[in-house]
């Protein structure tokens, strides 16, 4: 599952409401804004239509002055580890092992060219939202690196690679730089001696402690169960073509241990057998009721080997063949 921290859900729900929406409008969300207790990540279709819903009601530039709302704390611990780098620039090579903490949907390279440090946000901006959380990031990046750094370091350069927004007005407060759209990649530049500064808080030893307190967070993530159950199944769907895949071959898929994934599955009142033959259900009911594909090759698409054990299985599970159930659908 694709995910984004809470705390920066929480972090856009409150600006929106600084900026004048009343909390009545979050109550229809998926999550909403009063059952936000316990939970630890939002699922990222979520969160990228909420970047979305909020651009409609309070213009282009909402996501960009989100990012210069943040703050390190808004980050957690992994903020705080960023604070006890040494250099500037380490917060970037701390965010390649340790971003999980916020999302898995994108990381972060740094490209030095000469004297300049160009950080790569390699991220597809397959929907409208994606494109607005990245303009959120690289704006956040802007006031991170000056709070570490005490000092008002600026970016050279920023490229996005999305269309130009009509409305440019919060985009030139926030980078203050040259801005180039339609480009290959993501980006924001930097003089190499700006971030190679030492940090204000540069502390060796607090920054062992906060960095076992991230690996410990990081482990300690935990997807709700139902999620876990639609990704293991939606795998499933995509593999049984080419027969049933085994457990191994999912929990490698999904950087679990089989132990883990088994418990998991276990937590959330599922087995693994159990989603094998719920997917194969529904995706023969499916291609029986929708297509004309013949029964064998229904047969093969939901990972059996020869039709007869797919009429048998069939049978079991809905108490009619593949040809009646068609025929009375």
């Amino acid at each position: 599952m694709k995910y984004f921290s809470i705390n920066l859900y929480i972090k856009i729900l409150h600006c929106a409401i600084e900026e004048g929406m009343p909390r009545e409008d979050f109550m229809h969300l998926p999550t909403p804004i009063n059952a936000l207790d316990n939970v630890s990540v939002i699922p990222a279709e979520e969160f990228l239509s909420l970047h979305e819903f909020l651009v409609d009601k309070l213009g282009r530039g909402f996501p960009v002055r989100v990012g210069q709302k943040m703050i390190i704390e808004d980050y957690g611990v992994l903020g705080l580890s960023w604070r006890t780098c040494s250099k500037v620039g380490e917060i970037f090579e701390r965010s390649e092992r340790y971003f999980k903490l916020l999302s898995n949907t994108f990381d972060w390279q740094i490209k030095k060219e000469g004297n300049i440090s160009h950080i790569v946000l390699n991220r597809e901006a397959h929907r409208k939202g994606m494109e607005l959380s990245t303009e959120a990031s690289l704006s956040a990046t802007v006031v991170v690196l000056k709070a570490m750094s005490e000092k008002d370091i600026s970016p050279i350069q920023v490229c996005f690679k999305h269309e130009k927004p009509k409305d440019l007005s919060s985009h030139i407060v926030a980078f203050n730089c040259p801005m180039l759209f339609d480009q290959p990649q993501y980006s924001i530049s930097y003089n190499t001696v700006d971030l190679n500064l030492r940090t204000a808080k540069a502390d060796a030893s607090i920054n062992n402690y906060l960095l076992q307190q991230v690996d410990e967070k990081t482990k300690g993530i935990k997807i709700p169960g139902h999620k876990i159950i639609n990704d293991v199944e939606a795998i499933i769907k995509d593999a049984l073509p080419t027969g049933i895949p085994s457990i191994h071959y999912i929990s490698d898929l999904l950087a679990m241990s089989n132990r883990t994934l088994t418990r998991r599955l276990s937590e959330a009142g599922v087995t693994y057998r159990d989603l094998i033959k719920r997917t194969q259900e529904t995706m023969a009911k499916n291609m029986l009721y929708n297509t004309e594909q013949s029964i064998g090759e229904i047969a093969f698409l939901t990972g059996f080997s020869e039709q007869s054990a797919f009429n048998r299985a069939f049978k079991n599970w809905t108490g009619q063949t593949p040809t009646e159930f068609r025929k009375n659908n």
